[in-house]
């Protein structure tokens, strides 16, 4: 009876808080429309634009950051530990447009749920009931602290293949150990606005992830039609082929149809679709798969006795060998909370384009709501996750992008059918599912793409299909490091050919009137650790007169190695008896490059200050003991 009571008791607390929350978006709806006007996609510099990018990010029901906090402040530790914030007036319009549209959307997404969530058990090597209980907790959690309305979280084939060596050598229990782990490294990122740098993701690297991802995703649904004897594709003139096929393609056109039939305008397309396929398969009594029987029937036996129990993780020894633990569970940890992370920002991103509704998701709550959601399915015997940029996509489509409270009903819709509809859920044909998803999986690959490969630079198109080939092949986590690392060392080579230096003859400054010259080399392009070796080939020391000019008016000192490389280039001229004049160098670089010396600059290296001189920092200004920013 205790244990029951308990089991009520989740229930009423979940209950509760969409009740809650529901309201809370309603009301963040309202002050959405009286912040600032709506963030523009495009890059912009301005101050009112920061302004109005950190209030978007501040709106939502679990407000991140206080109203009155500067822009400046938007990574700063303490303000992003600020996870509750109260809640405005409410506004019984925005909640009745929006709670309707929000609560269809996330019946649709929890049942395009679970045949995934089943399948990425089976890849963990877990039972499905653990993958379904994962989605709902890490779902809820996700939805309620992220970063943005509109993303669905869940167990992911990228998180479950990252951690299902760990399954095979110490059990199921050690996952739930890393899916704890790896939230509370996802949580400290999101507090400490490592978040940010997923700026850094050049768009051809964005561009490979989502043709990866769509051709990943593809590639599970053709497991479907393979005939589970053979391993071969299931023939079109079998009965089962037949069956398959023709309910997919059936599916497929129910969602292409339902939005242009006005009665059905109301009903999100992939629920419509997926409640009708069903219906022609009972109906025709077609010989098809159902969810009962690709994940068991015991996963959909339903009642109480199914919900999870809530405990640190039995069997693991976190306090009795913490270090042998941890050495075990790391590894693991690390790679998931970054592969977690990661696609859960870019699936941000994606969305953020793709909803256009002047609102910008913010990085650091997207990390939180992740590490709290992945706490607390390790909490409840989960595997952890992540977002699932096809099932957002679902969500999206089906008018869900607008609230939180999409991303949450789904947990909640999917939780209780575990609990009170497991029969009903599981005679659910497995061809509608897949006929949704191959709709997404078009959806998601880019097109353009393909269409842009000749018009774009030979390095940008490389990097698209590197992406492509390493998500498919390995996991997502690896493929944007070696498109972000590919980008950056294309990037640094392009810089460091770019400098160059126009050379001319000019009068003495200090004596005009007579007739020796002196050589002035103008410098173009940046200086940095790259183009150190072409700066120097610049110049004919030898064949020089006694003093040069060198002019950084359109060039710029980057780093140490630039720093060096002016120093060794004026030893030089300095070894032959000739002076180097060193002209519109910012304070910070004139300053460093005096520092390199000790007792000051040498006779031969001169630094001619002017009010028009640039005013920079160095980037690598903590070699001076002073440190500072770019």
């Amino acid at each position: 009876m205790a244990r029951l009571r308990d089991q009520l008791a989740i229930v009423v607390l979940a209950a509760s808080s969409l009740f809650s929350v529901c309201l809370a978006d309603a009301f963040s709806l309202h002050n959405v429309r009286q912040a600032a006007p709506a963030f523009q996609h495009q890059s912009s510099s301005s101050s009112a634009a920061a302004v109005a990018q950190s209030k978007q990010q501040r709106s939502g029901p679990f407000a991140l950051f206080s109203s009155n906090q500067p822009a400046s402040q938007l990574e700063s530790v303490p303000s992003n530990a600020k996870l509750l914030q109260p809640f405005g007036p409410l506004n019984v319009t925005e909640l009745s447009d929006t709670v309707p549209q929000s609560l269809a959307a996330g019946l649709a997404v929890s049942l395009a749920m679970i045949p995934e969530a089943v399948a990425f058990s089976f890849v963990a090597g877990v039972s499905p009931l653990v993958g379904l209980w994962t989605t709902v907790v890490l779902g809820f959690v996700a939805a309620a602290f992220g970063g943005r309305a509109g993303i669905c979280s869940s167990a992911s084939g990228a998180c479950s293949v990252v951690v299902a060596g760990l399954c095979a050598t110490h059990g199921p229990a050690y996952l739930s150990a890393c899916a704890l782990l790896a939230g509370m490294m996802q949580l400290a990122a999101g507090i400490l606005g490592l978040g940010k740098f997923i700026r850094l993701v050049p768009h051809p690297v964005m561009l490979g992830f989502v043709n990866g991802l769509a051709l990943v995703m593809t590639r599970a649904q053709l497991v479907h039609f393979k005939d589970a004897a053979t391993g071969t594709f299931m023939s079109v003139m079998s009965s089962n082929g037949a069956a398959m096929y023709g309910l997919t393609a059936f599916t497929m056109v129910l969602v292409r149809l339902i939005p242009k039939i006005k009665a059905l305008k109301a009903v999100p397309p992939s629920l419509g679709a997926v409640v009708m396929a069903t219906l022609a398969s009972r109906l025709f009594k077609l010989p098809v798969r159902t969810l009962a029987d690709v994940a068991g029937a015991e996963t959909f036996r339903g009642g109480l006795s199914v919900l999870p129990k809530i405990g640190l993780p039995a069997g693991v020894p976190l306090f009795s060998d913490p270090v042998a633990t941890l050495k075990t569970i790391l590894p693991f940890a690390v790679t998931m909370a970054a592969v977690g992370s990661i696609e859960s920002l870019l699936t941000m991103q994606l969305l953020d384009g793709i909803a256009d509704d002047g609102k910008r998701g913010s990085t650091s709550r997207e990390c939180i709501g992740q590490g709290l959601g992945n706490m607390a399915s390790g909490l409840t015997g989960g595997i952890g996750g992540c977002a699932l940029i096809g099932q957002s996509l679902i969500n999206m489509e089906s008018g869900g992008g607008k609230s939180r409270l999409s991303g949450m009903s789904m947990a909640l819709f999917l939780g209780a059918g575990i609990v009170a509809a497991a029969p009903l859920l599981g005679t659910v044909p497995i061809a509608a599912f897949v006929g949704v998803m191959l709709l997404v999986c078009q959806g998601t690959f880019n097109w353009s793409s393909l269409r842009i490969l000749n018009k774009i630079p030979r390095l940008d198109a490389l990097v698209i299909a590197l992406v492509s080939y390493v998500t498919v092949k390995h996991d997502l986590a690896k493929a944007v490091f070696a498109g972000v690392i590919a980008s950056a060392l294309g990037f640094a080579w392009k810089l460091s050919t770019s400098i160059s230096a126009s050379t001319n003859m000019v009068p003495n400054p200090s004596s005009p009137a007579s007739s020796e010259k002196w050589k002035s080399y103008d410098m173009s392009g940046p200086l940095y650790f790259g183009s150190t070796r072409m700066f120097g080939s610049l110049f004919d020391v030898k064949s020089d007169p006694e003093d040069i000019i060198i002019n950084f008016t359109n060039s710029r000192v980057m780093d140490h190695s630039a720093i060096e490389a002016i120093n060794e280039l004026s030893d030089k001229y300095g070894a032959i008896g000739k002076r180097v004049h060193l002209r519109h160098l910012s304070p910070n670089c004139a300053e460093m490059l005096g520092r390199l010396h000790e007792g000051g600059l040498p006779p031969y290296e001169i630094i001619e200050s002017d009010p028009t001189d640039p005013v920079y920092d160095v980037a690598v200004r903590i070699i001076t003991g002073n440190p500072g920013t770019t």
